[in-house]
């Protein structure tokens, strides 16, 4: 029987743990459904007849409904023009975040990736970043005669 030499404990060994590194950095899968669970899950991220700052919601027009859902990303550091919105509306902060600020006292919130922001109605207010910048989803309940936002001076 041959005795194995430093050398070719060393190699053996440098053999194993690559291989073994290469075969755990695997990540594929079979399953394109693999990040959900095996069963259907609902979760309500908000429910409210409120707006963030506490003033009930009025009354939906009774003319033709119409639902807009729009994409905003927000640069870091930057801040939107001061503007109110004339229908009920929510926020959905998909990265990022951002401080919402009301005009007349000056009252703010943060959001953060994942939460999800009642617009105030019919209140002039903003939203500011900081080094992250925020990219929100913004689902609006309208008509389609009403703008979703208007400037506030």
């Amino acid at each position: 029987m041959k005795l194995m030499t430093k050398k070719n404990v060393l190699s053996t060994a440098f053999v194993a743990l690559l291989s073994s590194l290469l075969l755990s950095c695997d990540n594929s899968s079979n399953d394109p459904h693999s990040e959900y669970s095996d069963k259907i899950e609902s979760v309500t991220l908000l429910k409210t007849t409120k707006s963030w700052d506490g003033t009930v919601y009025p009354a939906y027009p009774t003319t033709q409904p119409e639902i807009s859902v729009l994409k905003i990303a927000v640069p870091p550091n930057s801040a939107l023009n001061w503007h109110k919105h004339s229908v009920i509306n929510a926020a959905y902060v998909e990265k990022g975040e951002i401080q919402i600020e009301r005009k007349e006292d000056g009252k703010t919130q943060w959001v953060r990736k994942g939460q999800v922001l009642p617009e105030m109605v019919n209140v002039g207010h903003r939203g500011k970043t900081g080094d992250q910048g925020a990219t929100l989803i913004v689902f609006y309940s309208g008509t389609p005669d009403i703008p979703l936002s208007e400037p506030v001076k």
